[in-house]
C-alpha cells in the first residue's frame, strides 16, 4: 500500500486518485533530503568498506585459534552488538561518547565520526558471521603450500585463501552496507543535530505531517534494501553451488 500511495497524483495519503510521479520529483527537489541521502550514502559505503576489511582479518584470525575457551570468549563478545537490543546499543554508545567528549573538552561530540565508529561496531559480527563459513571450507594445506614453495604469507593470503573466501567477503559487505543504509535507532542516539542520515530524515518529517513524498522515499528505501538483500542470496547461493559442484568433481 506504501508503494502504490507514492505513485498517487493528489497530496491524499488515504485516498488514490491517479498515477503520477511527483513525490518522487518533488522528493529530489528538497535540499534537506538530498543532503540527508548524501550522508546516509557516504557513512554505509566507508564504514561498510571499513567493516569489511576489519571483520574480514578478525575472521582470520579467529579461525586459526584453537578450540577453547579463549576462542568461545572472542567469539562471544565478538557477537554482543548483534545480540544487543538497538536501543541498549544507541544509549550505551550515547553515553559513552559524551563522557569521552566531556574528557577531552570537546563540544558537540555527536556527529559523523561517532556514527561511523557505531555504524562499524554494529556491523563487524555481521561480517565475521557471513566470512568464519568461507573459511572452515578453505583447505588451510592450499595456503601453507604456497608459503612453503617461497610465497610471502600476505602475498599467499592474497592469491589463495581471498579467492575462495570472497562470496562472504562480499556478502559481508552488502550486509553491512545494507544495515547501516536502514539503521535509526542507533543512528538516532548517537548523530548529533548536524548530521541527519534518511532514516532520521523521515523521522523527522513524521512529526510534522505524513505526506505522500514520505512513501515516496520509503518506497526507495525498502527497494534499495530488498534489492541488497536478494543479491547478498544470490551471491552465497552460487557459492554453494560452486562449492557443491566441486565436491562432486573430486569424488
Amino acid at each position: 500500500m506504501l508503494i502504490v500511495l507514492s505513485f498517487n497524483g493528489t497530496n491524499s495519503t488515504s485516498v488514490i486518485n491517479g498515477f503520477s510521479f511527483k513525490w518522487y520529483v518533488e522528493l529530489f527537489k528538497d535540499s534537506a533530503t538530498i543532503n540527508a541521502l548524501t550522508n546516509t550514502l557516504l557513512l554505509a559505503v566507508t564504514s561498510a568498506i571499513t567493516a569489511t576489511v576489519i571483520g574480514t582479518l578478525a575472521a582470520v584470525g579467529i579461525d586459526k585459534m584453537k578450540k577453547g575457551f579463549v576462542k568461545s570468549s572472542v567469539m562471544t563478545v565478538t557477537n554482543i552488538p548483534m545480540m544487543n537490543p538497538e536501543i541498549v546499543t544507541g544509549v550505551s554508545m550515547m553515553l559513552l561518547f559524551v563522557f569521552i567528549g566531556s574528557i577531552l573538552g570537546a563540544k558537540g561530540v555527536l556527529g559523523f565520526w561517532t556514527l561511523f565508529i557505531a555504524h562499524v561496531t554494529f556491523s563487524l559480527p555481521y561480517v565475521i558471521l557471513n566470512v568464519m563459513p568461507k573459511l572452515r571450507q578453505t583447505d588451510a594445506n592450499l595456503s601453507q603450500a604456497a608459503q612453503d614453495l617461497g610465497c610471502p604469507p600476505v602475498k599467499a593470503f592474497m592469491k589463495v585463501v581471498l579467492p575462495s573466501i570472497l562470496p562472504g567477503v562480499v556478502a559481508g559487505l552488502i550486509m553491512a552496507f545494507t544495515l547501516s543504509f536502514d539503521d535509526f535507532i542507533i543512528s538516532y542516539f548517537v548523530s548529533g543535530p548536524k548530521f541527519q542520515t534518511l532514516p532520521i530524515r523521515i523521522f523527522s518529517m513524521t512529526k510534522k505531517r505524513v505526506t505522500p513524498d514520505m512513501y515516496a522515499l520509503s518506497t526507495i528505501m525498502f527497494i534499495v534494501i530488498l534489492v541488497l538483500l536478494v543479491l547478498v542470496n544470490v551471491l552465497q547461493a552460487k557459492g554453494d553451488n560452486k562449492r557443491e559442484k566441486k565436491g562432486g568433481a573430486a569424488k
